[in-house]
């Protein structure tokens, strides 16, 4: 009985994506843009001058804020009319079920949409994450990439989502971006959008809406526009060579929607403080104009720092709608800059047949994505449908293709079976899965564990046990949530991966952001270094395939760490 389920839940996932490739190949999202549609028109035309407007905002969802939360946001669908909703942290199930309840207050079908960058565990539990761009930035094979865009198109659709804002455009060349960082693929523009396509392609061909993010480009700052407005010295011509080429190349491959970054940049507008999200000659001049986009617009949230510093309390929508914004995304104050806007199109202080547009984009979106013939979503096994094993051999399929060795030769990573093996995780409390998986090709070794902040006489008896061992494997883990730029050790435990590395016969591998290996002076002693990105457990699983020689480390470095280990390092294919 259990097997018959299985069998039927498979077949099930084959025709949705089957019936999602067959929609998209038929009318592209660009084209259905530009086509007339009865049922846009239709529609349109029934709705009042505030329904309209009430169109083009999306507001705030969760599923883990408790009832009175849920009310609240059902409260202001009803009332203000919005076009769409952006769910945030909760469970899939849940959410499911909230958003068949919320689509019910809705007169006109609501775009759900997410922030998906690496599927919906970015903002679920319960759900699956894949590897994080930059690691993807390293993977050789964009096909994987393109069916990894198939799997999370399939996970947003099951839970009733439309829109997925992803994937990151960003061309990541400051090591010290607070905000972008592992979450783009490299340095490397052409990588970028190579990388960038395959996904949003994978997404799109199974009828999800994608929205290429954060135009004109957010790689570059060192700020972080959630809490303040970072600004862009660059030239003109800088931007329109480097920033801009990934949008650019997304553009002409099809890509339905593209949202704006929160930046001020004199270059392309000398408007003192003005964020790019308010910029006309940036939207309209540069992106409509210029780059000749048909698709969404869509503003990053403009709750943030960067966009309500100078213009608070609703006035920075109607400055976007004015701008060229089709799609606001989490108003500060969604109530006021609905009347704002109201008074601007009734004081024709926008063209009528603009405003026209912007709506008209939006019910288009809604007909393209299915809903003008809305179905709630399926709210049966919900968790295990998303937690299919598919998805799971992906997610380690694309963790073995990024692994990266950028130092040392393949052939002699296994090294001596039959040697007595130290294997030691830093930067943990517990046995690692890096570990355990590495000692069943290693009888004969001893595990060790350094914490982030081991004291030095702890560190030197370690130090002298190891003399017994005739070689080393080092996993150094950074487990905060988020893979920054430098990791949170002791300059201690740093100063001691200095000597683990001068061991001979030591294998280093970094489940981290490829960065931090830059802040680890005398790591590029170590006989070998791969490249792992993250602290996953598959990522854990593929460093020890390739070192016990069960794949080849194909992953190539998507950035620059320093002068040893530079864009494009590792081992040939």
């Amino acid at each position: 009985m259990h097997y018959k389920k299985y069998i039927l839940r498979a077949f099930a996932l084959v025709l949705v994506l089957l019936a999602d490739n067959s929609f998209a190949q038929k009318v592209s999202f660009i084209d259905a843009m530009q086509q007339q549609n009865h049922w846009v028109d239709s529609v349109f035309h029934k709705l009042s001058r505030r329904q309209r407007i009430g169109q083009l905002f999306f507001v705030r969802a969760h599923t883990n804020r408790g009832q009175a939360y849920s009310d609240s946001v059902g409260k202001v669908i009803k009332h203000e009319h919005v076009g769409g909703l952006v769910f945030f942290q909760g469970g899939p199930g849940r959410q499911a079920i909230l958003t068949n309840e919320y689509q019910k207050l809705s007169r006109i079908p609501l775009l759900i949409a997410m922030d998906g960058e690496w599927g919906l565990g970015m903002r679920l539990d319960s759900t699956i994450s894949y590897p994080y761009q930059m690691a993807l930035g390293a993977v050789q094979d964009n096909n994987l990439i393109y069916k990894m865009g198939q799997m999370v198109a399939y996970d947003f659709k099951r839970i009733g989502a439309h829109i997925n804002f992803a994937p990151d455009f960003d061309v990541n060349n400051n090591p010290n971006n607070p905000v972008i960082n592992y979450r783009s693929f490299g340095d490397n523009k052409y990588n970028v959008a190579r990388k960038g396509i395959a996904y949003f392609k994978g997404m799109q061909d199974a009828g999800l809406i994608t929205i290429a993010k954060h135009f004109p480009g957010h790689g570059d700052t060192n700020v972080d526009s959630h809490f303040d407005l970072p600004l862009l010295p660059f030239t003109r011509e800088r931007l329109d060579s480097l920033e801009m080429y990934p949008f650019h190349e997304a553009i002409n491959a099809g890509i339905s929607g593209v949202m704006i970054a929160h930046m001020n940049i004199p270059a392309l507008d000398t408007t003192k403080n003005l964020p790019s999200t308010l910029s006309r000659p940036i939207i309209t001049g540069i992106l409509k104009d210029s780059l000749r986009f048909k698709g969404l617009v869509a503003s990053d949230a403009m709750e943030m720092k960067g966009v309500t510093k100078y213009f608070p309390d609703g006035e920075a929508d109607l400055h976007a709608f004015m701008a060229g914004l089709d799609l606001l995304e989490l108003s500060e104050n969604s109530k006021k800059a609905a009347r704002l806007i109201r008074i601007a199109v009734r004081h024709k202080e926008i063209a009528p047949e603009e405003f026209e547009a912007k709506v008209k984009r939006i019910l288009a979106a809604k007909y393209w994505a299915g809903l003008s013939n809305y179905t709630p979503a399926n709210t049966d096994n919900v968790v295990q449908d998303l937690n299919r094993p598919e998805a799971t051999q992906l997610v380690q399929q694309l963790s073995d293709a990024a692994i990266t060795l950028i130092k040392g030769d393949s052939r002699l990573l296994k090294q001596d079976t039959t040697k007595k093996t130290a294997i030691i995780s830093i930067g943990v409390t517990g046995q690692t899965v890096f570990q355990q998986e590495l000692s069943k090709s290693y009888p004969n070794s001893m595990l060790f564990l350094v914490g982030k902040d081991t004291p030095v006489p702890a560190l030197n008896k370690m130090l002298e046990n190891l003399k017994q061992y005739e070689q080393v494997f080092v996993g150094i883990h950074d487990t905060r949530l988020r893979p920054q730029s430098k990791l949170d050790y002791s300059s201690d435990v740093k100063l001691l991966i200095a000597d683990l590395a001068a061991k001979s016969n030591s294998v280093i591998s970094v489940f981290a952001n490829a960065y931090t290996i830059a802040g680890l002076p005398g790591i590029e002693k170590s006989g070998s270094i791969l490249v792992a990105y993250q602290k996953d457990d598959a990522m854990q699983r593929a460093a020890v395939k390739a070192i016990t020689g069960k794949i080849k480390p194909t992953g190539k470095l998507p950035v620059s760490v320093n002068t040893y280990f530079t864009t494009g390092a590792g081992a040939s294919l």
